[in-house]
């Protein structure tokens, strides 16, 4: 498949494309399909690294359709992967469903990095859905000796959220029901950050939901409530 002007743009930027082969694939839940691959040679050729993001490309109306894609379980010794599908209308979830072992499906590595807080906060903030909830797990997992509290966005009452790994003793989840375009979100934080960030230049937050969210809180963070750039990751996964 021919990636148009947004695959030319990225050839420019030295974005590397692979090929990647399905091996299996397993419904997680009702609203959450899991598809595993080899990886073509990826993560030997890159490396791994937490909340590691591809973009995979999509048939659309015979148009290349790209979108962002966390790994789930990677191997690189192995060469091996998952991707976790939330179910909704799109290519991307057409794709998905009819997808048996032997396809293929072509993915470009642009973008995907990943810098510890140094030093470390003494909580992490996280926000997130259904769309960042693969990355939350890898960011939990490479920082478990961090306590964090998550806000996690749900359209589908808490179903997402059976598949966040999550220590009781650690962590402390808030779940949110999508209301007002993701603007109940950001009420929500700014009722409850006050009380959690003494410090701002000591804090941290983790910032993946969909686009007007995430610029809501970014702004929350650092305009109104005067956390440094440098200690805000912020990234719209979906708009």
């Amino acid at each position: 498949m021919r990636h148009g002007w947004e695959g030319a743009v990225l050839k420019l930027m030295r974005a590397k494309d692979f090929t990647f082969t399905v091996t299996g694939a397993e419904q997680v839940t009702e609203h959450f399909r899991r598809v595993r691959f080899t990886d073509g040679g990826m993560l030997k050729a890159t490396g791994v690294h937490p909340t590691m993001w591809v973009r995979v490309w999509f048939a659309n109306a015979g148009r290349p359709h790209q979108r962002g894609y966390t790994l789930v379980e990677p191997d690189a010794e192995a060469g091996t992967f998952g991707f976790d599908f939330a179910m909704h209308d799109g290519p991307a979830c057409d794709w998905a469903l009819a997808a048996q072992p032997g396809d293929t499906i072509e993915a470009t590595v642009q973008g995907s990095a990943f810098t510890a807080p140094d030093p470390l906060p003494p909580r992490m903030l996280v926000f997130g859905d259904a769309a960042s909830l693969p990355a939350i797990n890898s960011l939990l997992a490479a920082l478990p000796e961090v306590p964090a509290t998550i806000w996690f966005e749900t359209a589908h009452d808490s179903e997402g959220a059976r598949t966040l790994v999550l220590d009781p003793e650690r962590h402390r989840l808030n779940l949110v029901p999508r209301k007002e375009e993701g603007g109940h979100l950001v009420t929500e934080a700014r009722a409850a950050l006050p009380e959690l960030i003494d410090d701002p230049a000591a804090a941290y937050a983790w910032v993946a939901c969909d686009f007007k969210s995430t610029r809501g809180l970014t702004a929350l963070l650092r305009k109104e409530l005067g956390v440094p750039k440098h200690r805000v990751n912020a990234m719209a996964y979906w708009r």
